[in-house]
């Protein structure tokens, strides 16, 4: 009679299988294999051996996979408002396998018809400010309202190592637990500008699951990171009291993109703190070009804690949206952002196939140790591997054109 340990060992003497997200050619470089998983029965408690053993005898033994989805299956989940199907589509956009790419460009498709229904606002302000506690508040005010809210934050990468800790989720608890809400956390990776990656691509799978505002939390800025404005309708700027005069104020250069800018923490002995920030940020948003034609932005308070000033926030919003709408603003901005969007996607292009280049990678090294070497200007570094890159040019022809 065969145990759970012989077929345990059977099925570890099989032939090891590569993920499906390696490429065909892939080499050793990629040393991660999957294996098929456990027979059925084994819990892995030694206590209940003997019965799992049993089990295994009395029926066939199983093997458990797990299932191969389709474009199709990824697509009608998300429109049927399944959320694990929500949270796997939305794995599949940030993949970067090329079977996923391709897999999640065709699931796009499907769904692009079914998305822009929503209010994107982005969300960004120094650390510390309060983002994600100002989130868990706006969002649970939203909720009451009557709206689906969902939520990317992401979570700023280590420089080092690459990993983040997508913690944001814990300063969420009533938002996190309410089903009306879906929360993501993702990694901001490589990606400058206080986003992800992806998150245009998981913006519209969340507006085609029927979510109606979208909240973009960013991993917090400083004056450069501003990539969050060219994909969200409306750009909210948290600010601290005590952070500096309206000169200061003037020497921020993200206020310029700010459709609105709260000043966070505006309670207990901090109130008044608040208030007078909010005359100076005030006082200096006048010397500022509007930065959506047809609307003034002004700066505002509110409290997390209370949730004094949050309703204030929305009807802000509300109003924006309205102005915006009769002028033609808001559907302008949102096709200058979808051109926009391509020509960075073609920017990202080009680098991978940069670095994929095969002449490239041959030169590349001996390059970079020229130029540490200070005996290769950086300039001419770069015309000599564009001109690799490039390859020869074609010779003129001699008889002119015909």
């Amino acid at each position: 009679m065969a145990t759970i340990k012989d077929t345990e060992k059977q099925l570890q003497d099989r032939p090891q299988n590569r993920p499906e997200w390696q490429p065909e050619d892939a080499g050793s470089e990629f040393a991660c294999r999957v294996m098929d998983g456990v027979a059925t029965g084994h819990d892995g408690i030694s206590s209940y051996q003997a019965a799992a053993e049993e089990a295994a005898a009395a029926a066939p033994t199983q093997i458990y996979r797990r299932p191969v989805y389709t474009a199709e299956d990824y697509a009608t989940g998300v429109l049927s408002g399944d959320r694990a199907m929500l949270g796997r589509t939305i794995t599949l956009m940030e993949s970067s396998a090329p079977k996923h790419i391709d897999m999640a460009q065709e699931v796009l498709k499907r769904l692009l018809p079914h998305s822009g229904k929503s209010i994107r606002v982005g969300i960004t302000g120094v650390p510390g400010v309060g983002k994600s506690s100002f989130i868990e508040t706006f969002g649970c005010k939203l909720l009451e309202l009557g709206h689906k809210v969902a939520v990317l934050a992401v979570d700023p990468s280590s420089s080092i190592s690459g990993g983040s800790i997508l913690g944001d989720k814990t300063r969420m608890e009533q938002l996190s637990r309410d089903i009306r809400c879906f929360i993501r956390p993702s990694p901001a990776g490589k990606t400058l500008g206080g986003v992800a990656r992806k998150t245009r691509e998981s913006m519209l799978v969340c507006e085609a699951a029927g979510f109606d505002v979208i909240l973009i939390e960013t991993v917090g800025v400083g004056q450069s990171e501003t990539a969050v404005r060219s994909m969200v309708d409306f750009f909210l700027l948290l600010m601290l009291s005590g952070a500096g005069d309206e000169l200061q104020g003037i020497k921020k250069g993200i206020m310029e993109l700010a459709d609105a800018l709260v000043i966070t923490k505006a309670d207990g002995a901090n109130k008044l703190p608040a208030q007078t920030a909010r005359g100076e940020y005030e006082r200096a948003m006048h010397y500022l070009q509007p930065a959506t034609e047809g609307w003034t932005s002004h700066a505002y308070t509110c409290s997390s804690l209370t949730g004094e000033g949050i309703l204030e926030i929305w009807r802000v919003i509300e109003e924006f949206r309205a102005v915006t709408t009769a002028s033609g603003v808001f559907e302008q901005h949102r096709r200058d952002q979808n051109v926009k969007w391509v020509h960075e996607m073609v920017d990202a292009k080009l680098h991978e196939r940069f670095i994929r280049h095969e002449g490239v990678r041959q030169i590349l090294a001996s390059v970079e140790q020229e130029v540490a070497g200070g005996t290769l200007p950086a300039v001419s570094a770069m015309h000599k591997l564009l001109a690799v890159f490039d390859g020869p040019s074609e010779p003129a022809s001699k008889g002119g054109r015909s």
